[in-house]
């Protein structure tokens, strides 16, 4: 057996020199584009499966499994891993709604992500199933109602953009400096979710842009928890963690200074629950404090968890969103025109109307959805709508990315960002003027906010969000991206999207146009 296994770590330890460390790094300066003209299906061979495959698209994984889907005939397939390992990978709405909705009990975390990110995310509602994740669920869901909704436009987001957000584009405008827009949308969400979720005011966003420890940390634990999750050869991580060394080292770094930040946010907030017992639960973190659940290991997985929710998944589709705004003028156009029809300081009820600019933000986020790919485990043997079988223990990976740019879902114009696929033209009847209707799509072929018992609870509040800081920003600046000539942002994800090296933009002052 000992030989067996010295065996193994040696040829995963070839495999891994020659393939990974071998790996030309990418050239951030070329245009990326998938392509399927090129693409054929990795073979698989006994015990290592589709490694020589794997490994060498190890840094394009997102796009390379998306090129794969797309010449798939049932728009599903089948990645064979070492030792007869097997993941399915599917961009199929049957499948996905099979998954989400029909079969929903048996497709769950399951055993292997939570060992995963167990480490990082504990026992929170993204890393939960069973009675844990229903009690968060219930809990978490006071918190979505419409009064808590337009408290959190109103007063949180509002607050944010005039005294914060506002003022540093103003300031970067005059000065005419770079902003990596990435990061200011990250630390706009960031005071966001801290505000709304935990009565807490980081103030992270100030004019002096602070570094924080805490920040630099939780990135560190994502990527690396992403890493893990994806990785071609699983135990190599396993041994670099009993080992204390390498990157696993680093995670547990990392991760010791998230949970003190989530554990000082905790111990801040029971004191202020101690001093003012009659306080009622305004807040998601005095709501877990007050249900019962004293364990505060628990709590801070709770605070992690919509931690990650609130500052990854809003800053990411924003910066696409300005991204792809800025490449489409006519879209800029039509946004603004629809802005200045309101009110100079719109109020809550108009936001939610803003109908070109909420199919613009579905549009950018169906290229590049905050959450490219979701993975489940099942927990006995089934059989997927198109026919493949499934044995208790396997992965099942419904693949957003690969179904926002599907021909079969969304035609031959996939690849153009054009809000319009969003909308219809209808005349009102009383004044005889054409206006845009917003047509939805079916959540198990557009799924970038799950679907089913585990569709986002935050998804209303998110677009809220979103469409007020769109608001703000595009009436009085131009986001003007400042790549090199040629140069195309790359899409990267670990459990949520990145754009490699942020957004550098220049913000111009509209009066000035």
């Amino acid at each position: 057996m000992f030989l067996l296994l010295l065996q193994i770590l040696v040829l995963s330890t070839f495999l891994y020199v020659f393939f990974v460390a071998r790996t030309p790094s990418t050239n951030s300066k070329k245009p990326r584009h998938s392509s399927t003209s090129t693409t054929v299906l990795p073979k698989a061979y006994p015990v290592v499966g589709s490694i020589f495959s794997i490994l060498p698209n190890k840094n394009r994984r997102i796009q390379w499994l998306s090129d794969i889907l797309q010449i798939s005939p049932s728009s599903t397939f089948t990645l064979h891993r070492l030792f007869g390992h097997r993941q399915v990978f599917t961009a199929n709405p049957a499948v996905v709604q099979h998954i989400l909705k029909t079969h929903f009990p048996i497709y769950q975390k399951g055993a292997i992500l939570r060992l995963v990110l167990t480490d990082f995310l504990g026992n929170g509602i993204f890393n939960a199933d069973g009675d844990i994740w229903k009690f968060q669920r219930q809990v978490s869901s006071h918190e979505f109602n419409a009064k808590s909704l337009r408290k959190f436009v109103e007063t949180v987001v509002d607050t944010e953009l005039h005294n914060r957000l506002i003022p540093i584009l103003s300031a970067s405008a005059a000065n005419e400096s770079l902003l990596d827009f990435q990061d200011i949308l990250q630390r706009f969400a960031f005071d966001n979710i801290c505000t709304i979720a935990f009565g807490l005011d980081p103030k992270y966003l100030l004019p002096s842009l602070p570094q924080s420890k805490f920040s630099k940390a939780f990135e560190e634990a994502l990527r690396i928890s992403s890493e893990r999750s994806n990785a071609a050869i699983p135990f190599l991580w396993k041994i670099e963690k009993l080992l204390k060394i390498g990157s696993e080292k680093e995670l547990q770094v990392a991760v010791s200074e998230v949970r003190g930040f989530a554990k000082e946010i905790v111990r801040e907030k029971k004191n202020e629950l101690r001093e003012k017992a009659s306080l009622d639960s305004v807040d998601l973190l005095s709501r877990f404090l007050n249900s019962g659940h004293s364990d505060d290991d628990f709590v801070i997985d709770i605070v992690i968890s919509f931690i990650l929710a609130g500052r990854d998944t809003t800053s990411a589709a924003l910066t696409w969103f300005f991204w792809l705004v800025s490449k489409n003028p006519h879209v800029e156009n039509e946004i603004l025109k629809e802005i200045r029809d309101k009110s100079e300081a719109p109020v809550y009820d108009d936001v939610k109307d803003l109908v070109y600019t909420h199919a613009a933000l579905c549009e950018s986020m169906r290229l590049y959805p905050p959450v490219p790919v979701d993975t489940k485990e099942v927990v006995v043997d089934d059989i997927l709508p198109e026919g493949t079988a499934v044995k208790k223990g396997t992965r099942v990976s419904y693949h957003v990315y690969a179904m926002g740019r599907s021909e079969l879902l969304w035609g031959s114009d996939w690849a153009e960002f054009r809000p319009e696929r969003w909308l219809e033209l209808v005349m009102e009847t009383d004044t005889d003027e054409a206006k845009w209707n917003f047509i939805g799509k079916d959540p198990f072929s557009y799924p970038v906010f799950q679907a089913g018992p585990r569709v986002c609870l935050g998804k209303e509040m998110a677009f809220l969000q979103m469409k007020r800081v769109v608001t703000a920003v595009l009436r009085s600046f131009r986001v003007v991206p400042a790549f090199e000539e040629g140069v195309e942002p790359e899409f990267i994800a670990f459990l949520t999207a990145k754009m490699k090296g942020g957004l550098p933009v220049r913000i111009m002052d509209r009066k000035c146009d």
